[in-house]
């Protein structure tokens, strides 16, 4: 997994006022520098799985991931069709920092995958250091990619532990969902 830190340079009211698309700087150290508009931009965001398997046979259960506490929202970035989307990059909040961080990491640890516009000034810097720029980000691209998601991370799940036996007691994302 890619991990990368930056320090965020706050938006002020009055400079928002001032413009209705508002640049702001970015500084890094990892990241490139340049500007991004405050336009709003469309993604996906999905939350991290409370438990998920671990181990050997997956009869360990861990909360969240490494990364994210269970429960986090994430945003979904990019991801790699030509891996049929298992792994995709995410942005969302550390697990012991509580600062943004850019990670690469499994679709089998995300659930309830839905477009949202972003507004986030730290997401939105992060977003463009990636490279989304917005030009492929429109509300329709996103509910598409949502719903390819929300279909492929339940296999994913399932495929990845196949015929392995769940631990009792199971407190894994499929044994809690609701079927």
């Amino acid at each position: 997994m890619t991990e990368q830190h930056m320090d965020a340079e706050p938006v002020t009211a009055e400079r928002a006022a001032e413009a209705p698309v508002a640049e702001v700087p970015v500084t890094a150290g990892t990241v490139t520098a340049g500007t991004v508009t405050a336009e709003p931009l469309w993604l996906v965001a999905a939350n991290v799985v409370r438990w998920r398997r671990y181990g050997d046979g997956g009869q360990e259960l861990r909360p969240g991931t490494k990364s994210y506490r269970g429960g986090s929202k994430v945003h979904v970035v990019t991801t790699y069709g030509g891996m049929a989307h298992e792994e995709l990059t995410t942005i969302g909040r550390g697990r012991h920092t509580g600062a943004y961080i850019t990670i690469d990491m499994a679709t089998r640890n995300l659930h309830t995958f839905r477009p949202v516009a972003v507004y986030s000034p730290a997401v939105l810097r992060r977003a463009a250091a990636v490279g989304v720029d917005g030009s492929w980000a429109t509300r329709e691209d996103a509910e598409e990619l949502a719903a390819l998601l929300a279909r492929l991370a339940p296999r994913y799940r399932e495929e990845h532990w196949r015929g392995a036996p769940h631990p009792v007691p199971c407190r894994c994302h499929d044994c809690l969902s609701p079927a």
